[in-house]
């Protein structure tokens, strides 16, 4: 579109050279080149209709030639001419040329066609000048700059690498031919040998440039060198006139070598484009590879059979989530910053959307990381409880074998004692004597029923919590409860016997009886209390081990009244070795009531004695621990409790900075990586927290009531600030790229900020469909359903029903890019086919880089229209596919 501040400049320059020209034209040196400039130039045109002009100011009398050379350099059609020879005749068909002159916005001044018909010379220059301006260098345009300045800096820009030529104007400047020269060389070099011309020989130099041009270039010969070289001033007019016709000759080339930058520029944006899109397929497979390898490992769920092998699993997940997981959480960020910069380059650059390869989506890595994520949830809590039921079987074991030992050596020989019959020889005394010693039997077999009962208790929970040598187990109590039975069974049948006995029998030795009646509870009670003292246990918190501590301190205080009843049985076996003695009592052996003796019963007591303060140091050394475990506790407490309101603080923080307009985005990027410094500095907290996580483990701690964060919350919500400080500030440098790539203003930056949080309602940086249609109708537009559709494909390509800022932006700023398109890259081939519908594989290497155009060639189809040549290419297919039009 012409610019219409330049036309009305170039209409006043017009009129001065009017008014300047009129006094000038009675130069007959100026007068003589202007005639043959504007001769040869109007020839130049009319011969395309098959006519010329031999003299200026007679031919166009008529009007008949003047309109023709109009319709030929304008390509319209002007009014009927008249045919008729008569003044009038004439008068009317110049008339019709000066309206169509003057319909294309040019003003004549003092120009009548009374003056033309009547052949004043004066006037027809001015009328063909005024002509020339027009249609030859009226439209001449070259950055911002038209008509004589544009021509003028044309000259000025093609001369430039030639140190002898200084175009400053056009008249002297080119008096000395080497701007002529220098032009064709610039242009096409083949033709003249420059470094051969002399500047002190411009007439040479003249007749070499307008020989060349002619013969080569088709541009006629206007100017004569002997009167440029014999004026002092040579005609301004005929050097513009001659000039622009160099400027049309070569527009053609100008054009092919814009469309080659425009091809080069595309292509460059295509590879680089390319590249990133391999980028992210490599590194999403890697990704994917790594989680489908690890799902596996996490969902193993096997038990194994000893601490250690368990103990050794969770070192490996430990492992897992401190050295092999960080690195992948920091790959999958960097793989959603490299897909959004992606789309964003893809964006700006008017390409569609990029489609990763099927399963490569973001969401679907999304979706692999959420698996693992599953896969990984309460596998460090299986680790734990599978250790807490290794350990409470290892306990459960021992106390098993403790108290089947004890048992089966209480057992050893009791089934060989109730089926003696010893009674049957026995006298009365022994028989009675028999008789009570089976009540204590009786009473001693009731009192290890308990025994019995906790040993198929513990063996059958081992069973239920599937401890790895149960057979052993099973067997060794069904033996013991096989026993048991026969034991009961021996002991009911002796009984009878015995019963049956009494009856001939009937003397018993009452102090015996009373001896085995308290010696057996009594040797029963320091039996348990030997176990008791002995007994395994587990504590994990101090209040725990206070209970023990508190039940030991108990049963200590039962010490004094049980030497008591100690020293009063053996006051009963004294009070019976007295009796013997003293009525010369015939013992045919020990008490016949009991196996019980004084000296097991000392025995006994002193080993209780023993155990007392064994147990007490194992409690102090238990109850040392805890406190030490109390300590760890109090001290991963105290800096997690500190560290995971730091980390909600900058969460917050970065969406605060992320959401409200403070500065420029430049402020808001410095400000955001000032963050990220701060933040990556506050790593060596975490890894003091993970050792004393790590101390908290190895001592088998399990909970801890001073503080609601655990390791995994503290991890957690460190890689989500690491990853949301990264995407906060990948999303104001896609700002930076936007804006800087469309030309948007800060104060339009702030525009578009204020309104995304105005209806950004739930201010979490993210816009949901609805939210941004209300904010698309607030500023006007008119929204059907299918037209809000295609809006959200552009801005939501993933269709993930939200709209982030970024893209807010890109389409708010859309409109006003300077982008390419299929149909300009197409064109652009066209100019460098020659205007065929395909193009050749030399015309690309001529035209473009090595690379690219090689580039070019991989990737076009061989041309299949009716007009094809061997070897042609379809550039259309090639430059629509760039754009997602069509598939190559």
């Amino acid at each position: 579109m012409y610019n219409m501040d330049h036309y009305d400049e170039e209409m006043k320059y017009m009129h001065q050279e009017d008014d300047w020209d009129r006094d000038l034209l009675l130069d007959p040196a100026w007068e003589k080149q202007q005639r043959k400039t504007f001769t040869a130039w109007c020839n130049s045109h009319l011969r395309k209709a098959g006519t010329q002009i031999d003299n200026i100011e007679e031919d166009f009398r008529d009007g008949l030639k003047l309109m023709l050379l109009l319709e030929v350099i304008s390509g319209e059609r002007l009014a009927k001419p008249e045919r008729g020879k008569m003044r009038v005749h004439k008068i009317s068909n110049v008339n019709k040329a000066l309206d169509f002159i003057a319909s294309k916005g040019v003003k004549l001044v003092s120009i009548g066609a009374e003056e033309i018909v009547d052949g004043n010379a004066k006037m027809t220059l001015g009328m063909i000048w005024t002509i020339i301006l027009r249609f030859a260098i009226q439209d001449i345009s070259v950055e911002e700059t038209s008509a004589k300045e544009g021509l003028l800096l044309w000259c000025q820009r093609k001369t430039a690498p030639y140190k002898n030529v200084n175009i400053q104007n056009f008249h002297i400047s080119w008096k000395d031919g080497l701007g002529f020269c220098a032009l064709i060389h610039r242009h096409r070099p083949e033709l003249i040998d420059y470094g051969k011309l002399r500047k002190d020989d411009p007439m040479t130099n003249l007749n070499t440039a307008f020989d060349v041009a002619e013969k080569y270039l088709d541009i006629p010969k206007m100017l004569d060198a002997e009167d440029i070289v014999g004026t002092a001033r040579p005609d301004e007019k005929a050097i513009m006139t001659y000039v622009s016709s160099f400027y049309h000759a070569f527009s053609g080339a100008q054009k092919a070598e814009t469309a080659a930058n425009r091809i080069c520029k595309v292509l460059a944006v295509n590879q680089e484009n390319e590249q990133l899109m391999e980028d992210y397929e490599k590194l999403a497979t890697d990704l994917l590879e790594w989680i489908r390898r690890t799902i596996p490992w996490l969902e193993n769920r096997m038990p194994e059979n000893t601490m250690q092998t368990m103990q050794q699993k969770l070192e490996d997940f430990r492992d897992y989530r401190r050295l092999h997981k960080p690195p992948k959480v920091q790959e999958k960020c960097q793989l959603e910053i490299n897909f959004n910069t992606l789309q964003t380059k893809l964006r700006l650059s008017n390409r569609p959307a990029f489609m990763p390869s099927e399963g490569k989506m973001v969401s679907d890595i999304n979706n692999a990381w959420g698996s693992l994520e599953g896969a990984e949830k309460g596998y460090e809590e299986w680790l734990l409880n599978e250790i807490r039921r290794l350990e409470r079987l290892d306990h459960l074991a021992e106390k098993f074998r403790q108290k089947a030992a004890i048992h089966e050596a209480w057992t050893d020989g009791k089934e060989e004692m109730l089926q003696k019959h010893d009674y049957e020889t026995a006298s009365l005394s022994e028989i009675k004597a028999l008789l009570k010693k089976h009540e204590a039997f009786e009473s001693d077999l009731a009192a290890h029923q308990d025994r019995v009962e906790q040993i198929a208790a513990i063996a059958q929970e081992l069973n239920e919590l599937d401890y790895y040598d149960s057979p052993s187990v099973n067997a060794r109590c069904q033996r013991i409860c096989d026993q048991w039975d026969a034991l009961g069974a021996l002991t009911q049948k002796r009984s009878e016997a015995l019963q049956r006995t009494e009856k001939l029998l009937e003397t018993i030795d009452q102090l015996y009886l009373e001896f085995a009646k308290r010696a057996a509870p009594f040797n029963n009670w320091m039996e348990g209390a030997m176990e008791d003292l002995q007994d395994t246990f587990i504590v994990h918190t101090i209040e725990e081990i206070q209970g023990l501590s508190t039940a030991h301190e108990q049963f200590k205080a039962t010490l004094p009244e049980a030497d008591k009843e100690r020293q009063a049985i053996l006051g009963i076996h004294n009070e019976i070795a007295k009796i013997v003695q003293t009525y010369h009592v015939n013992m045919a052996g020990s008490n016949p009531y009991t196996t019980i003796n004084p000296q097991e019963v000392n025995a006994k007591w002193d080993k209780v004695r023993q155990l007392v303060p064994q147990r007490d140091q194992a409690l102090i050394e238990e109850h040392a621990r805890q406190q030490n475990n109390e300590r760890l506790r109090r001290q991963f407490a105290n800096q997690a409790n500190v560290i995971g309101p730091w980390i909600q603080t900058k969460m917050e923080e970065i969406g605060r900075i992320s959401i409200e307009m403070h500065g420029t985005l430049e402020d808001q990027l410095t400000h955001l990586r000032q963050y990220e410094k701060s933040i990556v500095n506050y790593k060596p907290k975490i890894d003091q927290l993970e050792g004393d996580h790590q101390l908290i483990q190895e001592a088998l701690i399990f909970d801890n009531k001073h503080t609601n964060y655990t390791m995994e919350h503290i991890r957690v919500g460190w890689e989500q600030l690491l990853t949301t400080i990264a995407r906060t500030i990948n999303e104001i440098e896609n700002q930076i790229l936007t804006r800087d790539a469309k030309g948007i203003s800060q104060e339009q930056l702030n525009e578009y900020r204020a309104s995304f949080n105005h209806f950004d309602r739930k201010r979490s940086g993210i816009m949901d469909a609805e939210d941004f249609k209300t904010c698309l109708i607030s500023v006007g537009y008119n929204l059907g359903e299918n037209e809000f559709s295609r809006i959200m494909s552009i801005v939501d390509p993933n269709r993930m029903g939200v709209v982030t800022f970024q893209a807010f932006i890109d389409f708010m700023s859309r409109e006003t890019a300077d982008t390419d398109t299929a149909d300009q890259v197409i064109a652009s081939f066209k100019v460098l086919a020659g205007d065929k519908n395909y193009i050749l594989a030399d015309e690309l290497l001529r035209e473009l880089p090595p690379d690219q155009a090689e580039y070019c060639m991989a990737r076009m189809a061989p041309y299949t229209g009716p007009d094809g040549v061997p070897g042609a290419l379809d550039y259309m297919s090639f430059s629509t596919a760039l754009y997602g039009e069509s598939d190559l």
